[in-house]
């Protein structure tokens, strides 16, 4: 018990709800560790890249687009189609993700009460790997 606090969103970003529980995670229940896990072939990621537009989605993939404009200087297909980019924009958004926006878990981090970090999960081989 208490040995992991989920939680998921697609596209890993993180919105004021998300913050809270992972707030909440860390300061109330104890976590010491935060992992912002990406993984390959991301339609969230994929739907970002595209500009997807609808509904509540276009929303949610807009909050994604930081990760694609940081990910201009890759060399090569700048599409979803090419899964290398994708992998690519994937990792920057998990960068971008693992970047606190909350004074709790700054302080929590600056005193060395928890870790955040990033991974990105290869669904084919069901390796992570750290960022």
């Amino acid at each position: 018990m208490g040995g992991l606090f989920v939680g998921r969103v697609a596209g890993n970003f993180v919105n004021e709800d998300l913050l809270v529980s992972i707030e909440y995670g860390c300061k109330v229940s104890g976590a010491k560790f935060v992992l912002v896990l990406g993984h390959e072939s991301c339609g969230a990621i994929k739907s970002a890249i595209d500009d997807v537009k609808m509904g509540n989605i276009t929303a949610m993939l807009a909050k994604i687009k930081s990760a694609i404009a940081r990910s201009q200087d890759f060399n090569g297909d700048k599409t979803s189609k090419n899964p290398a980019f994708v992998e690519y924009v994937a990792k920057n958004n998990v960068m971008e993700t693992i970047k606190t926006k909350s004074p709790i878990l700054k302080e929590m981090l600056d005193k060395g009460e928890i870790k955040i970090i990033g991974g990105y999960y290869n669904i084919h081989s069901s390796e992570v790997i750290f960022l």
